[in-house]
């Protein structure tokens, strides 16, 4: 029998995120650490007696001082997990030395790049410049290494200490922004223009993503000059904001910086492309091209990760498909033809984690319980969906387990490790033209966007929203922002069903 079911099989599509309510569109964010509740400001009182500069200048040297304290201890750990592989004696001091160096220099890079405290960046540029500044540090020390005699081991020591403290920084920042948020210094307050019915979801959209630094209050007076003195530092600027927009002179005279907003993964705001902005949430008036063919290096760290991957998780592959047919005998692989790059087909393949007559169990299920079709044509998904496996199936889908044979369609080239999903015809009918076309400009991908954020739970309306930022958007920093991200959304399995 074959080991491939009939890709007539309706299947599930694949996972996406979030809510209906415009004003709840933020993507949760994921880098909230338990420690991160909102809670009272100590210093509230003291500081409401200062100048509004004055109180900005003192939390933001406060905020970066606690950053500044994170990356030393994370080069601190670094350093311990490599002692037991030092040399001693004077060797041994001499790297400790250049260590010391090394992480000095790593951390005024830092500073130059804006990352203390790097309020209103994205995670993906976070990620960026901390590696390029660590990258500059390590061509430093390699033209050191050439001068010095005998200076190769000193060399490979100083990136294997660069590289442990860049992979366990963004662990230490994380923890470190959610004792900032607990204390009250984290942040800066922030007056949002964005018109009424923009308004409430771009303050709730900042109120969720609190990592950005930004404390939004709404504006609903009829002038700038409505505002008191020592309110709000930062206005906030989006989609029509009426006769105040063109005021910008006014606004600048108001306000120690105004921003116009960019667009958001979860909120279209004003058609502005943050990988146009340098990674920042509002504009900026400079843009830089690309020097690398980006294709060329996705293409090479695909099959560096889809091969070893595939390898691994093989026995993983072999164990699920004996259960699929333990459990219902058959095809215990799916394969169905979608839309990838430039229209061309790709044969997406999966574990089976349906009945194989799950076509006629669907359309039974719709003809009995109109409830249930509503929720299909919202979201081409159900959460008690009777074509499921019992518990493999369950388990396989939530895991994403039953995706990881699409590693064999990257070493193929069909599809990429990060990119829109490769969605079903039925499911791209309920999508615009336009929008289909730009989905057509880019390979699918095995992770994507709305993969880190709730996956299964957003309606199509976001589904459309997430991937046309990943595609306006698309950077390798993005794609390793969200390869990251991946991990941890899978062990949440948060809208996964």
């Amino acid at each position: 029998m074959s080991l491939f079911a009939s890709s007539a099989m309706t299947p599930g599509p694949s996972k996406a995120s979030t809510s209906n309510d415009p004003t709840s569109r933020a993507v949760p964010a994921g880098s909230v650490p338990p420690i991160a509740a909102k809670t009272a400001d100590p210093f509230a009182q003291a500081a409401s007696q200062m100048p509004v500069a004055l109180r900005r200048r003192l939390a933001r040297l406060a905020t970066s001082s606690v950053l500044v304290v994170g990356d030393i201890a994370s080069y601190l750990i670094a350093y311990f997990v490599l002692l037991s592989f030092l040399p001693s004696g004077t060797e041994g001091m001499i790297l400790e030395r250049t260590f010391t160096i090394a992480a000095l220099a790593s951390i005024v890079l830092y500073a130059s790049a804006g990352l203390y405290p790097g309020y209103r960046l994205h995670d993906h540029e976070h990620l960026r410049r901390r590696t390029m500044a660590t990258f500059k540090v390590a061509v430093l020390t390699a033209f050191g290494a050439i001068i010095l005699p005998e200076g190769g081991p000193l060399l490979l020591a100083v990136i294997g200490f660069l590289a442990l403290g860049l992979i366990v920084q963004p662990l230490v920042h994380w923890l470190e922004r959610g004792l900032c948020w607990k204390l009250g210094i984290w942040g800066e307050r922030a007056v949002v223009i964005g018109g009424d019915n923009l308004t409430p979801a771009i303050v709730a959209h900042f109120k969720n993503h609190w990592q950005h630094g930004i404390k939004p209050e709404p504006f609903f007076h009829d002038s700038l000059e409505a505002l008191p003195d020592g309110g709000p530092s930062i206005a906030v600027i989006a989609g029509d904001t009426g006769s105040l927009g063109p005021d910008l002179a006014a606004m600048r005279r108001k306000f120690a910086e105004v921003i116009l907003l960019s667009d958001t993964p979860s909120l279209k705001v004003s058609g502005l492309r943050p990988a146009d902005v340098g990674g920042e949430i509002g504009i900026r008036l400079t843009t830089s091209g690309s020097w690398i063919n980006s294709d060329l290096i996705r293409r090479i760290l695909d099959l560096a990760i889809a091969i070893p991957a595939m390898i691994v998780v093989a026995p993983f592959i072999a164990f699920a498909a004996a259960a699929i047919y333990a459990i219902d005998p058959g095809p215990v692989f799916f394969r169905h033809t979608r839309e990838g790059r430039s229209g061309r087909p790709v044969h997406v393949l999966k574990l089976r984690t349906m009945y194989q007559d799950a076509e006629q169990r669907l359309e039974a299920l719709f003809r009995d319980n109109p409830t249930m079709r509503a929720e299909w044509l919202s979201h081409f998904k159900l959460k008690d969906d009777p074509r499921i496996l019992p518990v493999i199936g369950h388990m396989l889908r939530s895991s994403s387990i039953d995706e990881l044979p699409q590693l064999a369609n990257i070493i193929a080239g069909q599809m990429a490790i990060v990119g829109p999903r490769p969605f079903p015809e039925y499911h791209l009918l309920a999508m615009d033209g336009e929008f289909r076309n730009k989905r057509r400009s880019v390979t699918p991908g095995l992770t994507g966007l709305w993969q880190i954020s709730e996956r299964s739970n957003a309606d199509i309306e976001l589904q459309q929203q997430l991937d046309e930022f990943y595609i306006d958007n698309r950077s390798l920093w993005l794609d390793c922002q969200i390869l990251l991200s991946t991990i941890p959304a899978v062990f949440k399995r948060r809208g996964a069903y």
